[in-house]
C-alpha cells in the first residue's frame, strides 16, 4: 500500500471515522494524525522530524499542516500522547494557524509544551491537563479515555476514542517495562477491558517491531552505569536526550552515591530538568546539582556533566566538546563519556564522528554498542504480539516507524489472527465504519521545511540546489554581448568549490565565444536563450573534462 498514486477520497459519509496520517508513517518523527467524523476533526500529536545530511540548511521538518490549514476551524482538539519533540515540536506551528485549539496532555507533557510556546511567544491559555484513567468528551463526536503507558519519558498516555463510526485504541509510543523507574506500568488491564468492549482499530507503535522478544527493563542498565562510576578516573560526561528524565535520575543517583556533583549543559537540558524537578518527576539530593560556572572549582574525579548531543547534532554540547570548541568544558584523557541513547536512523555517521573525535582526545567512550547503557522506549515484537492477543482488534494500523517497521508490525498482527492489518504511508486516507477499516484514497502530505524563520519556503528543488552547491560547487559566467553588432564584447568565468583557479576555463572560453557568436548571427538576442547556450556549452565541457556537475549560473548583459 506504500507510495500509491494520489487519489481524491470520496465525500466522507455520516458516522464514518476518517483517519489521515500527516506524518510519522515512513519516518521516525513528525508524528501527526487527523481523525474526522461528522464535521469535526481531532488531531493526535504534532511533532517534528530532524533533518539529515542531505537536507542542508534545514532546521526542522514539520508534518503536512497544509492539509488542514483551510479546515482548521473544524479542529475540536489536539491530544498529545507524550512530551518528545517528535510528538510536540510542531504544536507552535499548528497553533499559529489557530491559537485557540484546545490542547490535551499530561502534566509533564503540557509543562514541556508551555516552555516551547513561550519560546515562540505564543499563549498557553488553552492547555487542558488530563491523566490516566480519565474520560473526557472532545467536541461532540469524540469520547476520549486516557491510559498510562511506559516510555522513555514520564507521563506518556495511550488514547481510546469512542465515536459513532467505531472505536480506536492509539498506543502512542510505549513499551511493557515491568520494572519502570517511576513504578508507572503500561495499563494492560485497561487494554484488556477495552479489548473485551471491542476495539475496531488498533493503532500501534512500530519502532521496534523487527526486534525479537521483550525490551529489557530500565533497571537492568544500572549495573553498567554503576561500573562506569566505579572505574572512572576523571570527570564523567553523559549525553542523552533532554527529555530522558529516567536516565538522568539514574545518573544523579549514582553521582550522589559516588560523591560526585552534577552540572547540566544545554539550554533544553537545563530547562527540562528544572521543570521535571519542580513537578516532582526528578528527585535531586540537596547539593548534588551545581551551575556550570562552578565546575572549575570541582576536581574532575568529583564531577559529572549531563548534556545533549547523543545523536551527534553539530551544535550540541557534546559535539563542541569533541571538536574542542566548547567554551567551558575540555575533554581530558582521564575522562569517561557515556552516550545513553539509541541511534536514530540517519544519525549514524554523525554519532560515530563524535565518538572518534572524543577517543582521539584520549577519552573512554561508552555507548550502546559496547555496554548496556541504554534500553529502548519502544515495545519489541514479543510485547506487540502480547498486546494483539490481549486486545484482539478487528483492524490494525501500524504507526510510528519507517516502512520496514510498519510492515514488520503488520505481519505480527496477522500472525495473531488479525485479518486486516493496513500498511500505509503519510497521506493515505483510511475510513472506519461498521467495524471495518479500508483505504479510500491518498492525498499529498509533503514535508514542510523550517529554515530559520522561514516555514514552507524551502522546496525539494532548492534542497537539490543546496546539495549541488555543497558537493559540486558553482560556476558564474557573465557574457556581455552587442546583438546589434553581432559581437561578444567580453566573457568572464568564475568558479567556487570545485577547481583551484579560474584559469582552467581558458580552454573552453573560445568555444563559448564561438557558440554565442553563432547564435547572435542567427538573430538570437533573447538573454534567456543565450543563457541556455552558455549553460549547455559550459556544462558539457565541465562534465567531459573535469568530470564534475556544478551549478552553472549564466548571466547575459546587453551592451
Amino acid at each position: 500500500m506504500f507510495n500509491q498514486p494520489l487519489r481524491t477520497p470520496p465525500k466522507l459519509a455520516a458516522d464514518t471515522v476518517r483517519i489521515t496520517p500527516l506524518g510519522g508513517l515512513g519516518d521516525v518523527g513528525r508524528n501527526m494524525t487527523a481523525f474526522e467524523i461528522n464535521g469535526e476533526i481531532l488531531i493526535v500529536d504534532a511533532g517534528v522530524l530532524f533533518p539529515e545530511e542531505e537536507q542542508p540548511g534545514v532546521d526542522l521538518i514539520l508534518p503536512a499542516l497544509d492539509v488542514i490549514a483551510d479546515r482548521v476551524d473544524q479542529v475540536v482538539g489536539l491530544v498529545l500522547t507524550h512530551g518528545h519533540e517528535d510528538h510536540i515540536g510542531a504544536v507552535p506551528y499548528l497553533l499559529r494557524l489557530r491559537p485557540d485549539i484546545p490542547v490535551f496532555g499530561s502534566k509533564l507533557t503540557l509543562a514541556f509544551l508551555s516552555g516551547k510556546l513561550r519560546e515562540h511567544r505564543l499563549s498557553a491559555a488553552h492547555l487542558v491537563e488530563v491523566r490516566e484513567g480519565q474520560k473526557r468528551s472532545i467536541g461532540s463526536q469524540f469520547a476520549a479515555e486516557f491510559m498510562a503507558v511506559t516510555h522513555s519519558i514520564p507521563d506518556a498516555l495511550a488514547l481510546f476514542l469512542r465515536t459513532s463510526g467505531g472505536t480506536i485504541l492509539h498506543t502512542g509510543d510505549f513499551k511493557m517495562d515491568q520494572l519502570p523507574i517511576d513504578h508507572r506500568l503500561t495499563d494492560l488491564r485497561s487494554f484488556a477491558r477495552l479489548g473485551a468492549e471491542g476495539v475496531d482499530l488498533f493503532m500501534v507503535d512500530s519502532t521496534n517491531a523487527e526486534v525479537p522478544g521483550f525490551i529489557a527493563p530500565e533497571v537492568d542498565i544500572e549495573p553498567a552505569i554503576s561500573r562506569l562510576f566505579d572505574q572512572a578516573q576523571g570527570k564523567i560526561v553523559v549525553a542523552c536526550f533532554a527529555s530522558h528524565i529516567h536516565r538522568v535520575q539514574q545518573v544523579i543517583d549514582q553521582a550522589a552515591k559516588h560523591g560526585r556533583q552534577v552540572a547540566y549543559v544545554g539550554r533544553s537540558m537545563i530547562q527540562n530538568m528544572r521543570t521535571a524537578r519542580d513537578l516532582g518527576y526528578l528527585h535531586v539530593p540537596a547539593g548534588t546539582v551545581v551551575d556550570l560556572n562552578e565546575i572549575d572549582d570541582i576536581p574532575a574525579k568529583h564531577l559529572v556533566i549531563i548534556c545533549t548531543g547523543s545523536q551527534g547534532e553539530p551544535m550540541s554540547a557534546l559535539s563542541r566538546m569533541a571538536n574542542a570548541t566548547h567554551p567551558t568544558i575540555k575533554v581530558s584523557p582521564s575522562d569517561t563519556i557515556m552516550l545513553a541513547s539509541s541511534l536514530i536512523p540517519g544519525n549514524e555517521n554523525s554519532v560515530y564522528r563524535v565518538i572518534n573525535a572524543l577517543m582521539s582526545q584520549g577519552a573512554t567512550v561508552i555507548h550502546k554498542g559496547n555496554a548496556m547503557v541504554h534500553v529502548s522506549g519502544h515495545a519489541a515484537a514479543g510485547e506487540l504480539i502480547y498486546c494483539y492477543n490481549l486486545v484482539q482488534p478487528k483492524n490494525v494500523l501500524p504507526i510510528h516507524g519507517e516502512s520496514r517497521h510498519l510492515i514488520a508490525n503488520a505481519k505480527l498482527a496477522q500472525r495473531t489472527g488479525v485479518a486486516n492489518a493496513l500498511t500505509i504511508d503519510d497521506g493515505t486516507v483510511v475510513d472506519l465504519h461498521d467495524h471495518h477499516a479500508k483505504v479510500v484514497g491518498r492525498i499529498d502530505a509533503p514535508y514542510i521545511y523550517v529554515d530559520g524563520t522561514t516555514v514552507g519556503g524551502v522546496s525539494e528543488e532548492s534542497l537539490a540546489d543546496r546539495k549541488i552547491l555543497g558537493s559540486e560547487g558553482f560556476i558564474t559566467i557573465v557574457a556581455v554581448v552587442d546583438a546589434a553588432l553581432t559581437e561578444v564584447v567580453s566573457v568572464s568565468i568564475q568558479a567556487r568549490g570545485f577547481v583551484d583557479g579560474d584559469e582552467v576555463f581558458s580552454a573552453v572560453e573560445p568555444q563559448l565565444r564561438a557558440n554565442l557568436l553563432a547564435s547572435l548571427s542567427e538573430g538570437v538576442s533573447d538573454p534567456h536563450l543565450l543563457q541556455q547556450v552558455i549553460r549547455r556549452t559550459i556544462g558539457r565541457w565541465v562534465s567531459s573534462t573535469l568530470h564534475a556537475r556544478p551549478m552553472i549560473v549564466p548571466v547575459v548583459v546587453q551592451a
